[in-house]
């Protein structure tokens, strides 16, 4: 994204990172400190709605929790739909599901089961992309129902955990990549 002074922006420059969060060893990366700041919330949003719209998505789908917070602006600006993927037992109506494995143990993602519909163009965006355990989950809930997964669009990006390894059969951006 171009400021207006001509200098192209720098979103890593308003997420702060904290060492030793949530445990030892962890780099926590903060967004709050961006989304704080309107003017940068506002640029990182329509940086993802210019890459996104060559995927010419029906649906936007953002994974809980913070997928909402960058999704569902960008499915707003687009004029098209959001579609929340939720933990279990978080939707009202019937759902879909996809369990998948984690270091320890395993998890369950669910969508409501009209919210997405056969043939849509879907893409995923999520603040981060990490060991890409949660985005295969969503793309394997989407194509479940018989969408299709358009793209994936990310925030941030820990390059070092190799998620875009597990994601190969999608095309990607991220805003910010962290090496290490």
């Amino acid at each position: 994204m171009i400021r207006k002074d001509g200098k192209i922006m720098n979103f890593s420059e308003h997420i702060r990172v904290i060492a030793d969060f949530p445990k030892e060893g962890i780099s926590y990366k903060d967004i709050t400190t961006l989304l704080k700041e309107g003017g940068v919330y506002r640029a990182a949003v329509n940086e993802m709605v210019e890459r996104i719209k060559p995927w010419k998505p029906d649906v936007i789908v953002g994974p809980e929790a913070r997928g909402f917070l960058l999704g569902a602006p960008v499915a707003y600006a687009l004029g098209i739909g959001f579609v929340p993927v939720r933990k279990p037992g978080k939707l009202p109506s019937q759902t879909i599901s996809e369990t998948y494995a984690l270091e320890y143990g395993s998890d369950t993602l669910e969508v409501h089961a009209d919210a997405i519909h056969s043939g849509e163009r879907i893409v995923i965006v999520d603040d981060l992309l990490a060991t890409g355990g949660t985005m295969s989950a969503t793309a394997n809930l989407i194509t479940k129902i018989g969408a299709e997964v358009a793209g994936m669009g990310f925030l941030i990006e820990l390059t070092f955990l190799k998620g875009r390894q597990k994601l190969v059969d999608y095309p990607i951006f991220s805003l910010v990549e962290y090496q290490e």
